[in-house]
């Protein structure tokens, strides 16, 4: 009977070569899709409200409190993850894979790429986290619909602006 290749099996105790190299890319992409996973969930939030109000019988009232005829429009807006930042983060895996094979010299600057682009990853998830919220924080619910000029939290999450008119149940 004869073998049809050669099978090479490690000897017990012995590792394979750059075994330490793929267990840090290993790590890097589960630290990614965490930081990922998480940038997500905590991007979340909503907050709305009307400008004005609907007296006892019915009628409307502008911001003023005074007596209207027109609905007072309502603003909503909704915080949630950008679809930017998901590339950003793979994005920056890519470049240190790419790295890796281009600069590093041995097994020890390699995981020293691949244990800094993990520090980075998560660094750039939290830090996009607390930006977006805080910033979504500051914006102005009311006379947001009047002339000016509002930024929205881009690239770091992106917001649903809507405004309807006030309802009167």
């Amino acid at each position: 009977m004869s073998v049809p290749h050669d099978v090479a099996v490690a000897a017990p105790g012995v590792t394979l070569p750059g075994a330490a190299v793929i267990a840090r890319i290993r790590r890097l992409i589960s630290i990614t899709v965490v930081a990922g996973v998480l940038y997500c969930v905590f991007l979340a939030g909503s907050k709305g409200g009307c400008a004005g109000g609907i007296t006892g019988d019915g009628g409307f009232l502008d911001a003023n409190g005074d007596l209207t005829d027109i609905a007072p429009s309502c603003v909503s807006l909704s915080l949630r993850p950008s679809p930017l930042m998901l590339l950003v983060f793979a994005g920056m895996v890519m470049f240190a894979l790419r790295r890796v094979l281009r600069r590093a010299g041995d097994e020890d600057a390699a995981i020293r790429i691949l244990d800094r682009t993990s520090v980075a990853v998560v660094l750039v998830a939290a830090v996009s986290v607390v930006i977006a919220q805080v910033w979504f924080g500051l914006i102005p619910l009311y006379g947001i619909g009047d002339s000016g000029t509002y930024i929205w939290p881009f690239p770091f999450a992106t917001v649903d602006f809507v405004t309807s008119p006030m309802t009167p149940y």
